[in-house]
């Protein structure tokens, strides 16, 4: 991952409207209780795997449901979940089905937040494939990709929210040692 494909990736998420936090893992917590609505329910993002943060200082914020009842996830106006990859060209993440409910909280909510590492991010969707590949035959993970809010047009005008999230957020995380230098350059870049 290059400075330019976090550029690309941020300036794609400006297009598609959704909104971003970039800063190290060590603040994930306050952007995500920054982002998040009441209420939340999550997945836990310290879990074990190879594209986990079971390493990383991230956490979410105490008052995101990890252990959602169905009723919860019913009643949720945000999903926090991680997500494995993202595609800098199309602004999209790679949200994989497990037995954490990662699908069903990023995708029946109002607003998802989506955390990702900016070491996660590929160039485009050939990259992905190539990380997609091994891990669907060899580990048969579903992976859906998800860019932006939901849209639809199957009602005549472009409706958001139909069939998914009429919000999304992405919480970016740099690596400690990248966060002092990147954040200046990408923040500028996006405006703010």
């Amino acid at each position: 991952m290059t400075l330019a494909d976090a550029s690309t990736f941020t300036r794609r998420l400006d297009d598609l409207g959704v909104s971003v936090s970039a800063g190290p893992p060590s603040e994930c917590a306050a952007m995500i209780d920054a982002a998040a609505g009441e209420p939340a329910v999550g997945v836990p993002l310290n879990r074990s795997g190879p594209d986990a943060f079971a390493d990383s200082p991230a956490g979410l914020p105490d008052r995101i449901e990890t252990d959602p009842t169905t009723a919860d996830l019913r009643g949720a106006h945000t999903g926090v979940t991680a997500a494995s990859l993202g595609v800098a060209a199309y602004g999209s993440v790679a949200l994989e089905a497990d037995p954490d409910g990662t699908e069903p909280v990023g995708l029946f909510v109002d607003r998802h937040v989506v955390v990702l590492r900016e070491a996660d991010l590929v160039p485009d969707m050939p990259d992905a494939f190539d990380w997609l590949g091994p891990r669907a035959r060899d580990d048969s993970v579903d992976v859906v990709f998800a860019t932006g809010p939901s849209a639809t047009a199957d009602m005549g005008g472009l409706v958001h929210g139909a069939h998914g999230p009429k919000e999304v957020h992405v919480v970016l995380l740099r690596d400690e040692d990248a966060a002092d230098g990147s954040d200046a350059a990408v923040d500028a870049e996006d405006g703010q």
